[in-house]
Formats: structure tokens, C-alpha cells, sequence
């Protein structure tokens, strides 16, 4: 028998362990990364328990009459036990929509995680949004990895950019100065398409002060000076570049291409995979070109995240 139960504080840890354990769940499912923007989200994330005991957890925000699985994260499905069954999650979806209609909801947005973020197999859910729930995909962003044992080589561009830097003497090292960093992100997203980044300062500091071993900044320094760096999210399966910048002379000098060559190639050399992240905007309709063919340059190659919305 499945019960429904919404997210309140008090279970905090009750819900971290079961994250930690999961199969297919991150550290930007533990509530000290989720509730940092707690004021901007009205969270209505959902339990589910199966004979008394925690069986999955949908990490969910309430807008309006809409669960959003989660509007403040990447990707934000069902958070499943190594012992969920296809069955089971048809169940658990069954459970929830019966929660969600008597709750008053009229529809859900359900972001899934992608499949390279799983520790096993856990596409259950994908099934069961077909099955169950008559959901269609609606947003399917473009994202670009590197898989450890299929590594391909630099590009002639990228390789021409890791002699650049070379030659100009630049190094790469792990820094804890968040504030110069984000000031060459935020120069760099301010003038090229105008925005901020999602994360200020202060909560970038926050965060990698809740998750060490989890957010890891490297920068390019030409001599004391940061030319540029990236902002990294580890998580079992995968090394995330949250945030790739550099400045006109690191981009000039190849300072985004030496620092991968490091990554890759020597620091992070066993890590399964490597995601650089989406290169589409407006849910998706525009595929920056620019972008992806930096990623692509390094040897990554499609996948794909992906939205779903079905009425309940």
C-alpha cells in the first residue's frame, strides 16, 4: 500500500539519507542545496511510502494549480530506492496523481533526470509518465558529455587553443576565490547576452561551504592573475561544469582549452562523465551554436534533458 506524504522540515534527514542512498538522486536533491532559495520556490515536494517504509521522493515547487518537479533545479524526477520496481513506480504515480487531484492540482511539469546522473538503471519513471500519466514531452534541451571510456580527441581548434596557452605560460590550479570568478562570469554573461548569473556570489560561497567535496572551483591564472576558470558540480556519476567563463585575454590565449586538458586528462580522468551542460535556450527552441561546438571540440556528444507535462 503506498501513502503520499508532503515534505515538511522536521523530516530533513529522514529525506537526505534516502537521497544519499538512491539510486539515481544527486546532491542538489539534499534540502541543504535545495532550500538555499527556499524564499523564491513554495515547495510541495512529495514522499512516497510503501508499507511504512520511504520508497521514492519527488522534489516538487507548487505554481498555482501546477507541481513543478523542481522549478529552482536542472532536473528534479523521481528520487528512487535501488529497490524500486517497474511495477512499484506505475504504483507510486498512481498514488501520487490520486495525492495530487485531491490537493487541488491540475496539472504537473516533470523535469527527468537524465539518465547518465544514474547510479543503476531508473527510468522507471519514464515509463509510468506513458503509461500512467498520458504525459507528453514538451522541452527537449541539448546538452553535451564526455564518456571516460570512449574519450575522443581535442579538435584541431581546441588543441591550437591548449598551444596558445602553453606558450603564454598560463597554469591551472584549484582556488577557493569564488568573488573573482564570478566577477568574470558575471562580465562575461552581462555583455554577450545580457544576464546574471543564476547564483550570486554570497550563494555560491554558501553552497560550496554546505558541499565541499561536492562544488570544486579551478581557475587559469596568468601568473596571480585569474584569466579564467570553471565552476564544477560532483556527483557520483558525473563532473558537471556548472560554470565555464574566461576573460577576453584568457579567451584570446586558449585558457578554457588548457583547463579542460588539465580536468580531463589528469584530475578528473576516472570520473564516468563528464557533463558540460545545455547549450539551448528558450525552452529549447534555440540551439546556441557557438557554444555546443566549444563542447563538442572536446570530444562531447548529445544528451539530452527532458521535460514532460500531462493533466491530471
Amino acid at each position: 500500500m503506498f501513502e503520499i506524504r508532503r515534505y515538511t522540515a522536521d523530516r530533513a534527514d529522514e529525506w537526505n539519507q534516502f537521497v544519499a542512498a538512491s539510486k539515481n538522486g544527486t546532491f542538489l536533491f539534499d534540502r541543504r542545496f535545495m532550500d538555499y532559495h527556499s524564499d523564491r520556490f513554495r515547495d510541495h515536494s512529495l514522499m512516497v511510502y510503501r508499507d511504512g517504509r520511504l520508497y521514492a521522493l519527488l522534489p516538487a515547487n507548487q505554481k498555482d494549480d501546477t507541481l513543478v518537479s523542481h522549478g529552482g533545479l536542472t532536473y528534479g524526477g523521481l528520487v528512487m530506492s535501488p529497490h524500486c520496481s517497474a511495477k512499484g513506480v506505475l504504483e507510486s504515480f498512481t498514488a501520487i496523481n490520486t495525492y495530487l487531484r485531491q490537493q487541488g492540482f491540475h496539472s504537473v511539469v516533470y523535469k527527468a533526470i537524465p539518465w547518465i546522473y544514474h547510479q543503476l538503471p531508473a527510468e522507471e519513471d519514464l515509463y509510468a509518465l506513458t503509461a500512467v500519466c498520458n504525459a507528453r514531452l514538451t522541452i527537449r534541451d541539448i546538452s553535451s558529455a564526455i564518456v571516460n571510456t570512449r574519450r575522443m580527441k581535442f579538435t584541431e581548434s581546441r588543441r591550437s587553443g591548449l598551444r596558445k596557452a602553453l606558450k603564454a605560460g598560463l597554469t591551472v590550479r584549484e582556488s577557493d576565490d569564488v568573488d573573482a570568478f564570478w566577477h568574470i562570469l558575471n562580465d562575461n554573461l552581462t555583455q554577450k547576452y545580457a544576464v546574471r548569473p543564476v547564483h550570486s556570489a554570497d550563494e555560491l560561497r554558501l553552497l560550496q561551504g554546505r558541499f565541499p567535496d561536492n562544488i570544486k572551483l579551478w581557475l587559469v591564472y596568468d601568473g596571480d592573475t585569474p584569466v579564467g576558470g570553471t565552476l564544477l558540480f560532483l556527483t557520483p556519476q558525473v563532473l558537471h561544469t556548472q560554470y565555464i567563463s574566461a576573460t577576453p585575454y584568457g579567451k584570446q590565449h586558449g585558457a578554457i582549452d588548457l583547463l579542460f586538458d588539465h580536468l580531463i586528462y589528469n584530475i578528473y580522468a576516472d570520473y564516468p562523465y563528464i557533463d558540460f551542460g545545455k547549450s539551448t535556450v528558450s525552452d529549447s527552441a534555440d540551439l546556441n551554436e557557438q557554444l555546443i561546438f566549444q563542447k563538442e571540440g572536446f570530444g562531447a556528444r548529445a544528451v539530452c534533458y527532458d521535460t514532460y507535462e500531462y493533466e491530471l
